[in-house]
């Protein structure tokens, strides 16, 4: 078989099996997080979340909406330096954002059901 032959049976297969998988996930909430820091955000994301007083304060004084919160958390990037990974129960996260040109910075408790803001404050 030559070369040109094979390579026709291999684009029309790669072809098929591309058809296939969109018919299979057309609709479906795929998505490819892989690193460390998307799937924090991620797993973060999933849950309820939480406000501590200090938090609800900080909130409410810069008027602030419980949907901003969430896309900071969602949007932010994870420093894993400044973070408690290592504890058994509850992690605890902190997230850096910039919200209207200032960084901010969130503390989040990651519990299996729940997560919690413990603060927010400006950099």
């Amino acid at each position: 078989m030559k070369f040109v032959q094979r390579l026709g049976y291999y684009l029309g297969g790669f072809a098929i099996g591309i058809v296939i998988l969109m018919f299979f996930l057309n609709g479906k909430d795929a998505s490819c997080d892989y690193g460390p820091n998307a799937r924090t955000v991620k797993n973060i994301s999933s849950k309820p979340i939480a406000y501590s007083d200090i938090a609800s304060a900080f909130i409410s004084k810069q008027d602030l909406d419980s949907t901003t919160i969430i896309n900071l958390v969602k949007y932010g990037s994870v420093d894993f330096s400044k973070s408690k990974t290592k504890l058994d129960s509850c992690k605890i996260y902190h997230i850096d954002n910039s919200y209207k040109k200032r960084d901010i910075e969130l503390t989040v408790q990651n519990c299996d059901s729940l997560s919690t803001v413990l603060t927010i404050d400006y950099k």
